[in-house]
């Protein structure tokens, strides 16, 4: 842990501010908070262009903010894009991939045998060195078995669940996903805690909100610092809402969850003021991957002006909201061009803490504060990986394509489409397209809609793959991925409460285990026909393959 020493810059900052924000408080590092939306899109914050504007309360946050137009997710799927969030790590450096096909999306649904490995060094882990408190509420998606849980990798505090909000499930052949405080199960989503899907009422955004209220009153009491990562997932189909908020909006039901997370950020951050403890917590808003278009209009969000959306390395795919908040640090009503990742949350808020970030590994993310606090910007690259495959770069204004796709012709026939009404020839393909020797190169400042692919012929076209092509060798020739940990599912490890299990429509081969290969397509849990030693004589009844296709629609 010697690459985590305390380091001094920012502990000066706060203390020539002691006069306006007392003492005592400028003696410990600012409370962090990061708040991330699950499937929310570029398009639908009002700051950002949403014609019905029903986000005051995050147009408000830009404005006293900094807006980050060009922010990016490490992979367009929920688990993989939280991984990274939490270690400054590309997902295929930590494991969060699979290898059972190629650019093949993958995820932790309730079977999968993997997580979150102990080798990696978690945000809140790391920030205990710096004597802060730490929770996570909402939505983990790391691993659901309890080595992978929050409390085993740094977390303090814990409510909320390892999966999203799947479900209702029968509780025979599949449980419910059970929701968590702390290490004790206290319930599952559908049974203790309701959604009703015909209405889309549910309470869980107020839960979540008072779980983090209480929490930021608790801390400050105590006069200790705190990190705080609230994790909802109301912008996730099902979408919901409480009735409060249900049919207030002019877009629906998901425009009702986008009206209530807007509220709750209102009242966190109303909460800050009240508490005096504004301009010492940092405060940072954006989502894991875009909207889910394959449930759009009513069940899925918006991408504004970019292609296609979640599952694929378009820009609706991988380009966030972002805002970052911090009154009397980051001057307000600014709009930053810096190449961000959600990655870059890691590394600036160790920067924050005055700590250094690990220095026994490979470390993606950049520290944003020069960029907020000064307006220097770091001239980086944006890597966009589907499962173990490098897809594409961004470079400055350039954005080279390696590898097309957007899903199977199978899926695309049964009516499945990540990028409805939107068909750019030779781009938005439904066959893997292989562009590593002449890459598809679009100048995303003059075409954000990546539908117009400069001439392999012209001048800027050379130009730009002169510059791109050096970054992509030296980042693939230094790259030493994880061992995959998004490989192997079996329902043998799904939290119990489970009688025997029920025969279905089919059996899997192999003992407990379902293999790729008799699969016609991505399946929301990549298999493998091994198996952890301590299930393999576990004999389990699956059902068909054709059950696992739902991935690649809006189940993950």
């Amino acid at each position: 842990m010697a690459a985590v020493a305390v380091a001094t810059r920012w502990w000066l900052l706060l203390v020539l501010s002691a006069a306006e924000v007392g003492v005592a408080r400028a003696l410990q590092p600012p409370n962090i908070l990061l708040l991330l939306m699950d499937d929310m899109g570029w398009g639908d914050l009002g700051v950002y262009g949403e014609p019905s504007r029903e986000t005051p309360n995050l147009d408000r946050m830009a404005v006293e903010g900094m807006l980050f137009p060009n922010f990016y997710t490490a992979n367009p799927l929920c688990s993989p894009s939280r991984a990274a969030l939490l270690t400054g790590r590309l997902p295929i450096r930590s494991g969060f991939y699979t290898t059972n096909g190629h650019a093949r999306n993958a995820y932790t649904p309730q079977e999968i045998v993997g997580g979150i490995p102990d080798s990696e060094l978690l945000l809140p882990a790391l920030l205990k060195g710096a004597g802060y408190a730490s929770k996570i509420v909402g939505k983990w998606h790391l691993g659901h078995r309890p080595q992978f849980h929050p409390l085993k990798h740094g977390f303090d505090e814990w409510f909320g669940s390892p999966n999203c909000h799947f479900g209702p499930y029968d509780n025979k052949a599949r449980p419910n996903i059970p929701v968590y405080r702390d290490q004790e199960m206290v319930g599952r989503f559908y049974e203790e805690f309701p959604i009703n899907l015909k209405t889309g009422e549910a309470n869980l955004t107020q839960i979540y909100l008072q779980e983090a209220l209480e929490f930021i009153q608790r801390q400050q009491a105590a006069h200790r610092p705190f990190f705080l990562y609230w994790a909802v997932d109301a912008t996730h189909a099902p979408v919901y809402a409480s009735k409060p908020f249900l049919g207030t909006s002019q877009r629906g039901r998901y425009g009702d969850a986008i009206r209530e997370l807007d509220d709750s950020v209102g009242r966190i951050l109303r909460l800050l003021r009240d508490l005096s403890i504004a301009e010492n917590t940092f405060v940072f808003f954006t989502s894991d991957n875009g909207a889910a278009l394959i449930s759009a209009p009513r069940q899925g969000g918006s991408n504004g002006p970019f292609l296609c959306g979640k599952q694929t390395t378009f820009e609706g795919g991988m380009r966030e909201p972002a805002i970052a908040w911090w009154p009397g640090h980051i001057p307000a009503g600014q709009v930053s061009h810096q190449l961000g990742s959600i990655m870059d949350l890691f590394t600036t808020s160790l920067s924050l803490a005055g700590l250094e970030p690990p220095r026994d590994r490979a470390i993606d993310g950049l520290d944003l504060l020069p960029a907020m606090l000064q307006g220097r910007l770091t001239d980086r690259p944006i890597f966009y990986y589907r499962g173990n495959t490098l897809m594409a770069v961004t470079l400055g204004q350039y954005k080279a394509h390696f590898w097309t796709w957007t899903n199977s012709w199978e899926e695309f026939k049964q009516g499945i489409d990540f990028c409805p009404g939107q068909n750019v020839s030779g781009v938005t393909t439904h066959s893997q397209e292989e562009h590593t020797k002449l890459p598809l190169i679009f100048h995303l400042g003059r075409d954000p809609g990546e539908r117009f692919p400069l001439s392999v012929a012209s001048i800027e076209y050379l130009d730009a793959l002169h510059r791109i092509t050096p970054v992509v060798q030296q980042h693939q020739e230094a790259l030493v991925p994880g061992q995959p940990q998004l490989n192997v599912c079996n329902r043998a490890v799904m939290p119990a409460r489970r009688t025997s299990p029920v025969a279905s429509s089919g059996t899997c081969p192999s003992p407990a285990l379902e293999s790729l290969a008799s699969c016609p397509g991505p399946p929301d849990c990549c298999l493998r026909p091994t198996a952890a030693p301590e299930l393999e004589a576990t004999r389990l009844v699956f059902p068909p393959c054709s059950s696992y296709l739902m991935a690649a629609s809006s189940r993950v």
